[in-house]
């Protein structure tokens, strides 16, 4: 029988690798529906591919142009996330969540309900959304694998084991494309230097987040709320080969290193076949790379923003959502010119402690809503501060 799948995001980088390993085995799968922002031509591709009957596409503009080309087939076309209920008439096989940034949120959450198992790529749910999420996901009886290469690790090598017999997680970071760089030369890091990551081909958001930690600070968040540990128990070491993904102690004191190619396909190859026990082609055991793994602490002064997680409440708050807007809004400035790079960590940081917005940490959302309302006015605030 044919898995019946959903793929939020499917013109972005993990949709498309998700539909390269669809492809070497199309018989057995019924894709339900794809989504995108604006890229109406690759969403039609892969629906003519795979011949999909849904599609949703949020911006208006594509979405008059999709239905303009697609007038004349039988392909159902919608312009927001309501249109689930329209879409399903009962739970699907499984469902990738690969929207970037905030937007995936509100889709991500409603669309548990209607999937069995659902791969989250989006961190911005985990970080912002975690408590409601999972609370969904049970209520759901829905299956939840991580995405995230760390977080995928994680989970595969908790496989046959307890979370309460977890001591410590240690998250290995590339240190990006400024490992090697003297203090002395940030002040003068362009552009075009920030988003040339070493290891991942990735777009400009995450490749500046690599650049200056702020994906791995986002990473230990994810962790501490996915595996319910204690800041405290996690750690980041630095390891330029990416290749080592995490450490996992036990407390009955045996560990699991987690390596893999620094490919996404086999995180993703594996949330959709979890159970299958499938073979993917993947290289050789790299033994250079295990005789040096070259693993280091991470330079604070260099990459400031990773002590933001000592500010961090152990419980979930809406602090989490402040660093997420706030670090999207900075970012956007650097590529806009308005800032330089140091600015980005300053001024992260000065948010985070300042006086407005520390009493978020005393509370927690208990809607999506009261989260995007929140992310908007910090956002809007930051804007106004650099116009």
């Amino acid at each position: 029988m044919k898995k019946r799948i959903a793929i939020l995001g499917s013109t972005g980088s993990i949709g498309k690798s998700l539909f390269k390993i669809l492809d070497k085995n199309k018989k057995n799968f019924y894709i339900e529906l794809l989504t995108a922002k604006t890229d109406y031509n690759t969403l039609l591709k892969q629906a003519t591919r795979f011949k999909v009957k849904n599609l949703i596409i949020t911006n208006k503009q594509s979405y008059k142009l999709l239905k303009e080309k697609t007038k004349k087939t039988n392909i159902k076309i919608y312009n927001n996330f309501e249109s689930f209920n329209k879409i399903f008439e009962k739970k699907i096989d499984y469902a990738m969540s690969a929207i970037t940034g905030i937007d995936g949120l509100y889709p991500t959450y409603n669309i548990i309900k209607y999937t069995k198992k659902i791969a989250i790529a989006n961190k911005e749910s985990i970080i912002c959304a975690w408590d409601l999420l999972f609370k969904k996901l049970k209520l759901c009886k829905t299956e939840f694998i991580p995405v995230d290469s760390e977080h995928f690790s994680i989970w595969y090598a908790l496989k046959g084991n307890k979370k309460e017999n977890l001591d410590k997680i240690i998250l290995t970071a590339s240190g990006g494309p400024f490992i090697n760089l003297p203090l002395t030369k940030f002040t003068n890091i362009k552009i075009k230097d920030a988003i040339k990551h070493p290891n991942w081909k990735m777009g400009k958001k995450i490749s500046i987040d690599s650049s200056t930690m702020m994906n791995k600070v986002f990473e230990i968040i994810e962790a501490k709320k996915i595996f319910n540990m204690k800041y405290k128990d996690l750690d980041i070491l630095v390891h330029k080969n990416s290749y080592l993904h995490a450490i996992i102690k036990f407390k009955n004191g045996i560990s699991k290193l987690v390596i893999h190619d620094t490919s996404m396909s086999i995180p993703i190859f594996n949330t959709l076949y979890s159970e299958d026990n499938k073979k993917i082609k993947s290289k050789k055991i790299n033994i250079n790379k295990l005789n040096n793994l070259d693993l280091i602490k991470v330079d604070k002064k260099k990459f400031p923003v990773t002590n933001i997680l000592k500010k961090m409440p152990q419980k979930s708050s809406f602090l989490e959502t402040i660093l997420v807007a706030a670090n999207d809004a900075l970012v956007e400035l650097f590529l806009n010119k308005k800032i330089n790079f140091n600015s980005i960590s300053s001024e992260l940081i000065k948010i985070i402690d300042s006086k407005e917005f520390l009493s978020y940490k005393h509370s927690s959302p208990n809607n999506i809503e009261e989260i995007l309302s929140l992310r908007k006015y910090v956002q809007l605030k930051i804007r106004s501060n650099f116009i």
